[in-house]
C-alpha cells in the first residue's frame, strides 16, 4: 500500500450504521443547493489518490466523468481509495467510501446502497450521474466478490 493511502478504522462500525449517519446529516440540509455544497465538500476531503494508480485497470468504465477506484485487501478488510475529476462524482465517492470502505467482503456484497434513496439522491442525479454511481458500486461489490470466493 502506498503511503498516501489509509488504512484507519472506518468511522461507523458497520456499513449499516454509516448509512444511517449519511441519512441524519443530510437530513439536516434544507434544500437541494445545500445537499450538492455538501457533496462538493466531502469529495474535496477525499485522501490523496496515487498518480500511479491512475491506470486503465482502475478505471471505473460507466461513468461520464474520469474515475479510478483501487481496492487493497483480503476477505476480511476491504480498504478502497477512488478520484473523480467532477466535484459532485467526487461527493458521491466519498459516501461510497464511507459506506464501504474498510468492510469486510461479506459485509460489502450483503449491504444495498440504502442511502442513495434515503436521502433522495435517487430524484436529483442526472442519468449519467446516475449509472456512474451504479458503475461505481459494482467495481466495488465486484472486488468484494473476488475476494469472498
Amino acid at each position: 500500500m502506498s503511503s498516501e493511502q489509509t488504512t484507519d478504522a472506518p468511522v461507523e462500525p458497520s456499513a449499516e450504521s454509516a448509512q444511517a449517519a449519511i441519512a441524519e446529516e443530510f437530513g439536516y440540509l434544507g434544500d437541494w443547493t445545500e445537499r450538492y455544497q455538501y457533496l462538493i465538500d466531502l469529495g474535496r476531503k477525499l485522501p490523496a489518490f496515487p498518480d500511479e494508480a491512475r491506470t486503465e485497470e482502475n478505471k471505473v468504465n460507466g461513468c461520464q466523468s474520469q474515475v479510478w477506484l483501487l481496492g487493497r485487501g483480503d476477505a476480511d478488510r476491504l480498504d478502497f481509495t477512488a478520484i473523480s475529476d467532477s466535484s459532485i462524482v467526487s461527493g458521491l465517492i466519498a459516501l461510497l467510501l464511507r459506506v464501504y470502505s474498510g468492510r469486510s467482503a461479506r459485509e460489502i456484497l450483503d449491504t444495498e446502497p440504502r442511502f442513495v434513496e434515503a436521502i433522495g439522491l435517487s430524484k436529483h442525479l442526472s442519468p449519467t450521474r446516475s449509472n456512474g454511481l451504479a458503475a461505481m458500486l459494482a467495481t466495488i461489490k465486484r472486488r468484494a466478490a473476488e475476494l469472498a470466493g
